[in-house]
């Protein structure tokens, strides 16, 4: 089964899709791919981190993979990646078709994947070239995702709308 959360930063959707995640892999612990780029140097997203890690203490089994997570994803398992945001963010230098085909192979693992996407492009025109291209491709991929997706859900102040 595959199934997207989908929706705006702070709204709920991690918490929602590792709920998600700890239900599927029923008594067999989960795997939890978290794509942040620690390069970065972000004292704030680091803070932001250790705390999605201290929440989800021993639940999980992390893998922090920030490009090619899907060497990690096997059959018969259960994956929450999060986020496929901040994932696209890392690959920005790569074609929409290679992000596309990358989603097409997670599609024909026989596996669950719970993915989490943030809602970025329902506001203004971004200024700068690399600015669009991320709204753009995070678009793109997240049609991608729901066309494989067996379940949606958009969620706002915590609540989750299934459209799918």
């Amino acid at each position: 089964m595959k199934v997207l959360y989908y929706g705006g930063q702070k709204s709920g959707k991690s918490h929602l899709a590792e709920i998600k995640a700890l239900n599927l892999a029923k008594d067999k612990k989960p795997y939890y791919i978290a794509t942040y780029n620690s390069n970065y140097s972000d004292i704030e997203m680091k803070s932001r981190i250790l705390r999605h890690q201290k929440k989800r203490a021993n639940r999980f089994i992390t893998i922090e993979e920030s490009f090619d997570f899907i060497k990690y994803i096997k059959r018969d398992n259960t994956y929450l990646i999060d986020c496929i945001s901040m994932w696209i963010l890392n690959l920005l230098e790569k074609s929409e078709e290679e992000l596309i085909s990358y989603i097409d192979r997670l599609d024909k693992i026989d596996t669950d994947i719970v993915f989490v996407l943030n809602s970025v492009g329902e506001g203004i025109i971004p200024l700068t070239k690399e600015s669009r291209k991320f709204v753009d491709l995070t678009g793109l991929i997240g049609q991608r995702l729901a066309s494989i997706s067996d379940e949606i859900y958009d969620v706002k102040l915590g609540i989750a709308h299934r459209l799918k």
